[in-house]
């Protein structure tokens, strides 16, 4: 495929056979869809060989004699002198015959490559820019060999304007090949960081494999300086991995046995055995690509006015061309060979393709760019959305906060002293799970122990807390309120330590906020959003993060049920997000308008959320919005572009102030410039 309309026209082809989910993307040369009408493959390749098109295998290597490039050159050398007989007194230049020789094989190669292409569209329906080109090309070469078999003379002769147009366009189309190419290099990229080969231990051998043939449960040595393989687990090894190319982090993540490896993540240190859980279509990385292309391809509704227009433009302008040679003709009685260089004038500049490359660049590049900041997002669609939310709501602990808890206060009670307190409360946490207990183990972990006192017999009662006895029968319990409910009306506490029936110490302590949080925050409300905390942890501590970030409204003990009731309230009266770790907040995120997952990147998070903030880091939503904003303004300005250009150079051929060649030119170059505005945002610094 060599343009925009060649992607519709297949569209077309597949949406009429009853397909669904068509998929077509001109510029990665890719088509999929679901197959929804059971017709067979073999089917579909041929239906869409007979629109002029070539199915090829992307396993398999491709080429053809002539490219693009070549049809080009080949062009180029016989219209050179064909050109230069209108500077250059040569005689034999000035032969008609010979000016038909050189414009022949120019003609022949432009009825081959556009004249093919305006037949199948027309066939298909669906006409496109070249139908115009192919007319216009073929008018001022009809025109000139009937005015040479006729002997009309030299005015009557205008073969420099048939191949001009011809090789002009098709350096436009070798211009915006190579600038569309351009726009696609965030899925280049993170292909060419899929490994292809990997050390597989087999029993006492370490043997070299092809990652395709890799297995879930395979065990691979990978070493220093290597790409990992696969997504997996650290069975043995402590090493220092760069996992920027896939979240946009450049800090190095130390890890150790039993972390979580992504596959194509670099190994800067250490090295390790790995356990494959994750191979082929499965991985991050693949899921990761997978994304991009689908984001990629999504239209969104900014689009829909144009992809209208661009459905009856080819016709429309044919209109225009007609009427322009019958009222400059017959009317104003303008001579004939001027009427048609008008005519010709107007179906050679203007451009459909314009109007249809201007929102798949812009959302290809900008796409590209979340992508390589490790952002994931589900669609075009998604970008212009993004634009007009109100409300941000977002999950407390793990989102807002770390969920490490530190300790805030400590109250002893009963001469017992703090350290005897933490030394009771380590022995006692250590065989918890809970994300407190795991808080308090890592805070107490350097205090001086008590050799001489031992707990024993300790146990958990979940969502109560643990306990234990000494050595003299003393039992010691740490938990919540509940164990102190009998013992005191003070419930203002998180943590209560006693010791039979009486309360020894208080533990009060806060939830960590994470980086950049605060910042984040201000910047979401000095763009006119409305900050908001919906939370199933208590209105205390709710309110206390609340009040550190100064955010106003807040929903503190809110059951799943009651999060799912808010966040459909607040999306009736006006667009929301909602802000989760993808795998609790999953129905949450699923009913906003739009979901915004951090972490991981889990099947969940995937699933429920339209963006993935795959480093975890809050502060990455200000890139998000800001990127998203930038696309969808890049995508204004390439419509706009698109309209005004037509709406202008239509207009000025019509009255006969520019002659098919330099229309050619402008028609060309047209693409380039919305390509090119596109290309801007790739580097384009973004500050708010």
């Amino acid at each position: 495929m060599t343009c925009v309309n060649c992607a519709k026209s297949v569209d077309r082809l597949l949406t009429k056979k009853g397909m669904e989910e068509v998929y077509v993307n001109f510029a990665t040369k890719e088509v999929r869809f679901q197959n929804s009408a059971a017709v067979s493959i073999e089917e579909v390749k041929s239906d869409i060989t007979r629109l002029g098109f070539e199915v090829v295998d992307e396993h398999l290597p491709y080429s053809t004699l002539w490219t693009l490039e070549r049809k080009f050159l080949f062009a180029l050398v016989f219209t050179l002198p064909l050109f230069a007989h209108m500077f250059i007194p040569w005689k034999p230049l000035h032969n008609h015959w010979i000016q038909l020789a050189l414009c022949l094989p120019v003609f022949a190669l432009g009825v081959w490559h556009f004249g093919r292409s305006a037949w199948t569209s027309i066939r298909n329906g669906f006409p496109n820019m070249d139908v115009l080109i192919f007319m216009g090309s073929t008018a001022a070469f009809v025109y000139s060999l009937y005015g040479s078999l006729a002997g009309l003379g030299h005015d009557f002769l205008f073969y420099e304007t048939s191949a001009m147009i011809i090789t002009l366009v098709l350096l436009g189309n070798l211009l915006e090949k190579r600038a569309v190419a351009r726009t696609t290099t965030a899925i280049s990229e993170l292909t060419k960081l899929q490994v292809q080969k990997a050390r597989k231990i087999v029993g006492t051998n370490i043997i070299e494999v092809d990652v395709k043939d890799l297995k879930t449960g395979d065990i691979l040595q990978v070493n220093e300086g290597d790409k990992i393989p696969a997504d997996g687990e650290i069975i043995s090894g402590t090493v220092s991995i760069d996992e920027s190319m896939l979240t946009g982090e450049s800090e190095p993540i130390l890890k150790e046995k039993g972390a979580v490896v992504v596959g194509a993540s670099l190994v800067n240190s250490g090295n390790m055995q790995m356990r494959v859980t994750a191979t082929g279509p499965n991985t991050i990385l693949a899921q990761i690509i997978e994304l991009v292309k689908s984001a990629q391809a999504d239209k969104p509704d900014i689009q829909r006015l144009a992809d209208k227009i661009s459905a009856i433009f080819v016709p429309v302008v044919l209109a225009i061309a007609a009427l322009t040679f019958v009222l400059s003709y017959f009317i104003f009685d303008i001579n004939f060979q001027d009427a048609m260089l008008r005519s010709i004038a107007v179906m050679v500049i203007s451009c459909p393709c314009a109007m249809g490359l201007a929102t798949p660049t812009a959302v290809m590049v900008g796409v590209g760019r979340l992508a390589r900041n490790g952002i994931l997002i589900k669609g075009g669609q998604t970008l212009e959305v993004f634009s007009t939310i109100k409300n941000i709501v977002f999950d407390k602990t793990g989102t807002l906060t770390t969920g490490n808890f530190k300790v805030k206060d400590i109250q002893c009670y009963h001469n017992y002293s703090e350290n005897e307190v933490k030394n009771i409360a380590l022995q006692l946490e250590k065989h918890s799970s809970h994300p407190i207990a795991r808080s308090l183990v890592r805070e107490f972990s350097n205090i001086s122990m008590n050799d001489n006192f031992k707990l024993e017999n300790i146990k958990e009662e979940k969502a109560v807390g643990v306990k234990g006895n000494d050595d003299k029968g003393n039992v010691f319990e740490i938990g919540s309120y509940r164990i102190a409910q009998h013992l005191t009306a003070d419930d203002s506490h998180h943590i209560y330590l006693r010791k039979n029936d009486q309360i020894i110490a208080t533990i009060d302590i806060q939830d960590e906020l994470k980086s950049n949080t605060t910042e984040t925050i201000d910047y979401l409300k000095s763009q006119g959003m409305n900050p908001i905390i919906l939370s199933g942890d208590k209105q205390a501590k709710t309110a206390q993060i609340a009040n550190d970030l100064g955010i106003n409204e807040f929903y503190a003990e809110h059951l799943p049920e009651e999060k799912l009731r808010l966040i459909e309230k607040l999306t009736k009266d006006a667009p929301t997000v909602m802000v989760g770790d993808g795998i609790n907040d999953a129905p949450a995120l699923a009913k906003a308008t739009l979901g915004v997952s951090l972490g991981n990147a889990s099947p969940v998070a995937i699933q429920s959320s339209e963006i993935i903030l795959l480093n975890d880091r809050l502060d990455y939503l200000q890139k998000a919005v800001k990127i998203s904003r930038h696309t969808l303004l890049t995508i204004k300005q390439n419509l706009f572009w698109a309209f005004a250009y037509n709406i202008v150079a239509i207009p000025v051929a019509a009255l006969g102030y520019l002659n098919p060649m330099w229309g050619a030119i402008f028609m060309a170059f047209s693409d380039v410039v919305v390509i090119g505005n596109s290309l801007r945002l790739r580097g384009k610094r973004i500050d708010a």
